[in-house]
């Protein structure tokens, strides 16, 4: 069950997200293993290895960006963790971080409480703003928190326990090799996180332990999920080939979104109490009012795979795409149209300020873009 790129053709945004920091993690690997052969000590790994202060960090490939307050935080490639406290406009380097592997998103419940999730099913937790982390789980961890939830299941004679008890122990012969994507917290204690091949795991002590929710989703083929969010009670699952799944009741369970469209969702966003949109591959953006029972797919002028989306304090919605070009949306996500201001590549993460403006995580790095860029202008 190793991540085999060649088995499952992922392009544009999750090719972004998983062999950009692929490729710097094995070059930060083929780095170390030259330096061992020539001491004569042990390759490391990279998830024993502390992140190292680079002075070429702010440039490095960032795959998500948050608030922690006032302050931003924004993590990426080689398990780097930049920090703003001035809306975006000068980044550092966290203090201590104990991994060297790739983190994908990051998620901050205060201007305190946060964590980070990534490749080799990491958790990173900050208590103190993003300046120093710990690491509450790996992937082994993971696997075995899956392999428990599965024998649960084959003790109580459930249905498909064995297959998903066999799944579960090949999780576990792997070893820690397969990424989380999408971390979500709603408070301190409270917290989900998703991943390559249908991982799914959750928390109700603030990351002291994690348990295994597969079961609960409706994913027998164990589609890669990309996003994991909640909005109160209810929580948004997007995946590949169409995977998208709703709980209305925090979790405890959770049924599948049927939606026309057979590709991969990168995010979804609940616009409110009916409507929701859900944005992927090739532009294509599917709209539905009532709780998705039905949908009308959103016309776009390119077909640029989105990659982000986030709505904004004055309710309006954005969505980013690989190019990255900037959308916007002014009637509940019915239409959308393109603004002047865009990033200088590709987009991963997006986040609005106190000021309003926008700061975009990146494959080169963090861009700003001030609230005044953001409306629309009629092109000549």
């Amino acid at each position: 069950m190793v991540l085999n790129i060649a088995l499952r053709p992922l392009v544009a945004a999750t090719l972004l997200s998983l062999i950009c920091p692929l490729a710097t993690a094995a070059t930060a690997a083929a780095a170390a293993a030259a330096a061992a052969a020539t001491t004569g000590q042990p390759v490391p790994d990279l998830l024993e290895l502390p992140a190292r202060a680079d002075v070429r960090a702010t440039s490095t490939v960032q795959l998500a960006v948050t608030r922690a307050g006032n302050r931003l935080v924004s993590v990426g490639a080689r398990g780097t963790v930049l920090l703003s406290d001035d809306g975006g406009a000068n980044w550092r380097q966290a203090r201590a971080v104990p991994a060297s592997v790739a983190l994908t998103d990051v998620c901050f419940v205060d201007d305190q409480l946060g964590w980070a999730v990534g490749h080799s099913g990491i958790v990173l937790h900050s208590r103190d703003g993003g300046e120093t982390w710990v690491r509450q789980l790996d992937g082994r961890q993971g696997a075995q928190a899956a392999l428990d939830e599965a024998q649960a299941r084959a003790a109580a004679g459930a249905d498909g326990a064995e297959r998903r008890l066999r799944e579960a122990q090949a999780l576990v012969e792997d070893g820690p090799d397969k990424p989380l994507l999408s971390v979500h917290f709603t408070d301190a204690r409270r917290g989900w996180a998703v991943g390559a091949y249908g991982l799914a795991l959750a928390t109700e002590d603030g990351g002291q332990s994690w348990q295994a929710f597969i079961a609960r989703l409706p994913n027998p083929r164990g589609k890669h999920l990309y996003q994991v969010r909640a909005d109160g009670a209810r929580l948004l699952i997007a995946g590949e080939q169409g995977a998208l799944f709703r709980s209305d009741d925090g979790g405890a369970s959770f049924a599948e979104v049927r939606t026309p469209y057979p590709g991969t969702f990168f995010g979804a966003l609940a616009l409110g109490p009916d409507t929701l949109l859900a944005y992927g591959l090739r532009g294509n953006v599917w709209r539905s009012a009532d709780g998705g029972a039905n949908w009308a797919q959103i016309a776009l002028d390119q077909e640029i795979t989105l990659t982000s989306g986030l709505r904004l304090a004055d309710g309006s919605v954005v969505l980013a795409d690989e190019s990255g070009r900037l959308l916007r949306s002014d009637d509940e996500g019915r239409s959308f149209r393109a603004l002047e201001a865009q990033a200088p590549n590709a987009v991963t993460a997006l986040v609005q300020i106190e000021d309003g403006a926008l700061v975009l995580s990146g494959a080169r790095g963090l861009n700003r873009v001030d609230a005044a860029q953001l409306v629309v202008t009629e092109r000549k």
